[in-house]
């Protein structure tokens, strides 16, 4: 038996970087694709507004399914079959020819994407003792960032050279493949890989919440109960409804407010969105040092409270800022916080979900991606509304302040039928 180098449970944090990085470009594509497709297709800001949001539809809808799927057969099975859906059907993207062909493509797009992150959770259950996992989670998310921030500039590139409809084949084939190294590379539990050394067995056994790790399944009912969840899920929709408008909106609000090309803007727009990975990292890393002092409860509030004020602040003063520069300065600032939250959200779905960490996370994913959808839909029907975007900013900065007071009813150390 050889045994790598490298920890593998570190090699398993790279796969799942590497996909949470794949899982947002082909999600920012959309946007940066938006004028493109509105011309070759004749979509008004309405209808591009509805193609946006549909793929948070079937993303939201499809969260608590494949959570469940993954805690019964394994995230090596579903990861597999959910990443090769998803690529499939990013680039059926490109063979669109209608409004409603568009539609039903991204719905399903957004299904596919749905089991990414809670397959993730409960691979890090499985995987990371539980002092590991801040920081583990704080580098998945990321990724989703990194992603996000590349896609802009660079598929904004793809789009002018190639055409909109090539790029969406070219991101649907690097899914297919990532998809099969997957399988043919990962194990569903430590104990069932051939590679692994003693030492970094027992380390994670040792480590682990149960060191049992047969399938689990578990009752909606029991899920639905559980205050835990609730927050969870009240607190997400909060943060999804700031992130999704950077993923989906920011690039052209920048390039219509400030009177910018579609490089340039794809360029401003990744800077907020770079930013959020800096917050994922920071608050994945402060997650880690207070747990390890001692501080279970503190270790997921703190990060989270910090990172919804600075959300807050940040989307507050940047609508008034007349200035491109001062604009995204702010909206860097937002997006940081919004992303401090992450960590210290799926982190909580772990503690509490435990073996059924996929079906917790999924149900959390779902209410947040239920803000996503709304965050995509309402952001062009404001605008048209009220003739501005400061109303749309003032209620995503009060769901942020609803949030922070939230956090500090979570109680990670309770099970989901303890509270």
């Amino acid at each position: 038996m050889s045994q790598s180098i490298i920890p593998l449970r570190y090699m398993m944090v790279m796969g799942t970087f590497l996909l949470s990085l794949l899982l947002y470009i082909d999600r920012a594509c959309i946007s940066a694709a938006k004028g493109a497709i509105s011309e070759s297709l004749g979509f008004s800001d309405k209808q591009m507004g509805w193609v946006i949001s549909i793929f948070a539809l079937g993303y939201a809808l499809f969260q608590v399914p494949s959570g469940i799927a993954g805690d019964k057969y394994g995230p090596r099975k579903v990861l597999t079959t959910v990443v090769t859906l998803w690529s499939i059907f990013t680039a059926f993207t490109g063979l669109a020819w209608s409004y409603s062909s568009m539609l039903i493509v991204r719905f399903l797009f957004g299904a596919g994407e749905a089991g990414a992150f809670p397959n993730m959770a409960r691979t890090i259950y499985s995987w990371m003792p539980v002092k590991e996992r801040g920081i583990t989670q704080g580098i998945n998310f990321s990724g989703s960032r990194i992603g996000s921030a590349f896609a802009l500039p660079v598929v904004a590139w793809m789009i002018t050279e190639i055409g909109w409809r090539a790029s969406f084949y070219i991101l649907g084939a690097i899914g297919m493949l990532w998809s099969a190294a997957w399988y043919v590379f990962f194990r569903d539990s430590p104990e069932d890989h051939p590679n692994i050394s003693e030492a970094e067995k027992k380390l994670i056994l040792a480590e682990r919440q149960d060191q049992s790790i047969e399938k689990a399944s578990i009752s909606a009912s029991i899920i639905f109960s559980s205050k835990n969840v609730w927050i969870a899920m009240a607190q997400y929709f909060a943060s999804n409804f700031t992130f999704f408008f950077t993923l989906t909106w920011l690039l052209p609000y920048v390039k219509e407010t400030y009177n910018l090309g579609l490089q340039e803007a794809g360029w401003y727009a990744s800077i907020p969105i770079l930013c959020g990975a800096l917050g994922n990292w920071f608050s994945g890393w402060l997650i880690d040092k207070i747990y390890k002092s001692g501080k279970w409860k503190m270790s997921r509030v703190l990060p989270a409270v910090i990172g919804f004020s600075l959300a807050a602040l940040g989307l507050i003063f940047s609508v008034f800022m007349s200035e491109v520069e001062w604009a995204i300065f702010f909206l860097s600032i937002a997006v940081f916080g919004a992303d401090m939250t992450l960590s210290p959200s799926w982190s909580l779905c772990i503690d509490i979900g435990k073996k059924n960490a996929g079906a917790v996370s999924g149900t959390m994913n779902m209410a947040g991606n239920i803000g996503a959808f709304i965050t995509a839909l309402s952001f062009p029907y404001m605008v048209d509304w009220f003739g501005g975007v400061k109303p749309f900013f003032f209620i995503a900065a009060s769901l942020c302040v609803m949030a922070i007071f939230l956090w500090f009813f979570v109680k990670p150390d309770r099970s989901l039928e303890e509270y």
